[in-house]
């Protein structure tokens, strides 16, 4: 999307059609979904609508699942019909990345990732229906398991998500009489020795002190072995139970690289210059996620998964690709590290940039302000700034809207025939249509 819009910022409709393909009809930022799954944000203010940003550009809904770049034809399918071939001169492939499993036993069946807003508003409405069972049950495991809320992988994506939300459940709580904050267990699970390896390793340990101080288990060098039917085993011996498996342990390219005939490297990424152009081609480039692109910064490697690279990248991209077309030279990208920021909950956060190193309330401020900064288009920079507005004069909502994820249900119910009654007394026309709502 970045690269779509600086595109047609720098070139004349008579120049060059862009055409954009995308599962979604939308951009979601990122870095804002733990605060939309904690509430703090409207769901809809973290994205940002394609046709809407993109109005010089076609957008096609759909998905690319393959692309003959010796033909330059990329395979188009779209979410209804026979699939298209859609030729061009120039090819931009960026589809990002998507989440990293492994072969554990009840993963795929249990898990829940971190990466779209489905997920953020579907972890919301979870943990708060969770907190609705806990307290209108007294089966002590039925509690204890509801109340239990696990957390694979600590990097960005996982801290934040778990800070963010138990932060949401501890404000929530007041609202529950029959709940105590010690009947809550939140656990995170990291296989390396640390958290948040984009900051400084004290940095990390400060950030593990605070999780703890808030009662919330902290395994580093701890893999989990199976999750089947719930049942969390670590490898540290440590068993328990739960509905709640959040997996954020890392990213892999998005596959769809694979059915290409762009070059590749040994981890799926397609392989980039300096300047942001396939390696071999001058009429195919790539960014981001799904891109190996060198990190001139260092004598050797290449730039990390984030937003802080792929949105400097999509800029870039687009500005070579206009300097291309226009008989231009070309720059090179080389981004040295700004630093990074992250959310620990309200009021609370750690950041280090530019080598200098802030923790609490000013670096949650920090994330704020310079996310805030890099959200696209205007429309949604004042909605976020006024969301935040807003959340300072009123409680969050503690509503769990939980037939999001099954929205008709309740019509499947009372469309569905009545149950025969057997022998003896039935129920009344009330209980009936009490069981039926039910």
């Amino acid at each position: 999307m970045y690269t779509a819009l600086r595109l047609q910022r720098r070139l004349h409709a008579r120049e060059a059609r862009i055409t954009i393909v995308d599962p979604q009809s939308y951009m979601t930022y990122q870095p804002f979904l733990p605060e939309a799954g904690a509430g703090n944000l409207e769901p809809r203010h973290v994205v940002v609508p394609l046709r809407r940003a993109l109005r010089k550009s076609e957008v096609l809904s759909g998905y690319v699942t393959a692309v003959n770049h010796a033909r330059k034809v990329a395979l188009f399918q779209p979410h209804e019909g026979p699939p298209t071939e859609l030729p061009y001169d120039l090819i931009v492939v960026a589809p990002g990345s998507i989440s990293r499993t492994l072969p554990i036993p009840g993963l795929a069946e249990q898990g829940v990732g971190f990466k779209t807003v489905a997920e953020a508003i579907y972890l919301r409405n979870h943990v708060l229906a969770k907190l609705d069972i806990a307290a209108s049950t007294t089966d002590s495991e039925v509690r204890r398991r509801a109340l239990t809320f696990c957390f694979v992988g600590g990097g960005y994506a996982g801290v934040e998500a778990l800070a963010e939300l138990e932060d949401m459940a501890q404000s929530a709580l007041k609202f529950y009489r029959a709940l105590q904050p010690h009947d809550m267990r939140w656990v995170l699970v990291e296989a390396a020795g640390r958290i948040l390896p984009e900051v400084s390793p004290d940095l990390g340990e400060y950030t593990v002190e605070q999780l703890v101080k808030r009662r919330i288990e902290v395994k580093l060098n701890t893999r989990v072995e199976s999750m089947l039917d719930g049942r969390v085993v670590l490898d540290d011996g440590t068993v328990f139970d739960t509905e709640t498996i959040v997996w954020t342990a890392g990213v892999k390219p998005n596959p769809m690289v694979a059915r290409t005939d762009l070059p590749l490297d040994d981890k799926g990424r397609i392989k980039a210059s300096a300047y942001l152009n396939v390696e071999g081609t001058m009429d195919a480039w790539t960014a981001g996620d799904c891109a190996r692109v060198p990190d001139l910064t260092t004598k050797d490697g290449f730039t990390s998964p984030s937003a802080q690279h792929a949105v400097r990248q999509a800029k870039l991209l687009a500005d070579n690709v206009a300097a291309r077309l226009h008989g231009q030279s070309l720059t090179p990208y080389q981004h040295s590290y700004a630093g990074s920021v992250a959310s620990l909950g309200l009021y609370k956060g750690v950041a280090q940039i530019y080598g200098v190193k802030v923790r609490g309330f000013p670096a949650w401020f920090m994330h704020r302000t310079y996310h805030m900064t890099r959200m696209p288009t205007f429309n949604r920079k004042v909605r976020v700034v006024l969301d935040w507005t807003l959340a300072l004069f009123f409680h969050r909502e503690i509503v769990s809207l939980g037939s999001f994820s099954n929205p008709r249900r309740e019509f499947e119910l009372a469309a569905a025939p009545a149950p025969a009654i057997g022998p003896g007394p039935g129920p009344g026309p009330a209980e009936d249509q009490n069981r039926r709502a039910g």
